[in-house]
């Protein structure tokens, strides 16, 4: 994600933090410094913040770990001001399996908020549910409880929150994949807009929650979409095989007239069969204004990028276009250059398809149609 920064790694997923997360932390200063707190109190505030996003990055590593065990990997971890964001590969195809990603992370904040019950209980000190304080209190308490409110809020049978993922699982284990995630959408959407309506007279919080909310169900529906569209496509049945190269040596020129001649405007830069880098449109351009036609390839191209397999599926291929906000990726084949993914030629392949699959459904209908009136001519 943009505007993120990595702070760390466990089990070798990524944790990073989004810029937008300081100025949570920022808001906390100011409003304790507005309320005329110390800059103790000030600090303590912001610590028990960052604490309680120690506990939402451990409910992401619930949901990371239960995806693990159904063979499915977890890309990375970000913290947000409105909570953590797991990125996954892909959601389980399998409803239960789903079922059990999603409760998986508000099991840990369950776990957390029973541990601290049973330490402040043997401490020797009283739980309060009730009496909440934002500045002062007891810091286990106040932290046991925020555990239960994320439980609670996570439960909300709406996208993007483990409740909708939850809902859908259920739906799933009786109706299409898609229709469940449609119904689930339109639920979550629902709910969007009685916290809007809430917001307006109430707290304007929830009107950005419900924001949050519409803006997640319409996502999760177009990811269900294309997951539906192209799930079990390989990458090999959509990449280009005929594809032009550069070599590091050639210059900017010789790049040019490719691209005139009519040829794609991004090219992998190739030693034999072994992938260099890739040289893009902008690279070419701004090299050409930089220093010139006759620079060579090697000092424009992008040598960091990411290549894909051809036997690889192609839902994970786009997650990886639009991860490095590319056109293009070399599809390698033990090292060896075997094609190209555009997203062009995705397009392309997506527009075919589901014409194919209109034109399937139509002649099955048109097949039942037919069905249907011999067996009443055969009753006549």
């Amino acid at each position: 994600m943009r505007w993120s920064w990595k702070i760390g790694e466990v089990a070798g997923i990524g944790l990073y933090v989004h810029a937008t997360f300081w100025l949570l932390i920022a808001f906390i200063l100011f409003m304790n410094w507005s309320h005329g707190h110390s800059i103790t109190t000030a600090l303590y505030g912001a610590a028990f913040v960052l604490v309680i996003f120690g506990c939402i990055t451990l409910h992401e590593l619930g949901h990371a770990w239960a995806a693990h065990r159904f063979g499915v990997q977890t890309r990375d971890i970000t913290l947000l001001p409105i909570g953590g964001l797991a990125r996954l590969e892909r959601m389980p195809d399998d409803p239960i399996q789903e079922l059990w990603v999603a409760l998986a992370g508000p099991a840990v904040n369950v776990a957390i908020a029973a541990l601290l019950y049973a330490v402040i209980l043997s401490a020797g000190g009283r739980v309060s549910f009730d009496q909440f304080e934002w500045f002062g209190g007891n810091f286990l308490n106040k932290l046991m409880v925020v555990n239960l409110w994320l439980v609670a809020f996570n439960m909300i049978p709406a996208f993007p929150m483990d409740g909708g993922r939850v809902l859908r699982s259920l739906l799933a284990r009786r109706l299409e994949f898609g229709r469940a995630t449609r119904i689930s959408a339109r639920i979550g959407q629902g709910i969007a807009c009685l916290f809007g309506l809430a917001g307006l007279f109430s707290d304007p919080f929830l009107i950005f929650i419900a924001l949050f909310v519409w803006t997640g169900a319409e996502q999760e529906a177009a990811s269900a979409k294309m997951h539906l569209s192209v799930g079990d496509i390989p990458v090999q049945h959509v990449m280009l095989r005929d594809f032009h190269t550069l070599r590091p040596d050639d210059t900017l020129a010789q790049a040019v007239e490719q691209v005139l001649s009519g040829w794609r405007e991004d090219f992998p830069v190739v030693f034999g069969d072994h992938v260099l880098g890739m040289l893009t449109r902008e690279d070419m351009t701004r090299s050409l204004a930089q220093s010139g036609p006759e620079t060579h390839v090697r000092d424009s191209m992008r040598r960091d990028i990411a290549t894909v397999d051809p036997r690889q599926k192609l839902e994970q291929a786009l997650a990886m276009l639009r991860e490095c906000n590319c056109r293009s990726l070399p599809v390698e084949l033990e090292g060896r250059l075997v094609g190209l993914l555009t997203m062009d030629n995705v397009g392309e392949f997506l527009s075919i398809h589901s014409a194919l699959r209109q034109s399937g459904r139509k002649t099955r209908d048109q097949r039942e149609k037919d069905a249907v009136r011999s067996s009443s001519d055969t009753i006549i």
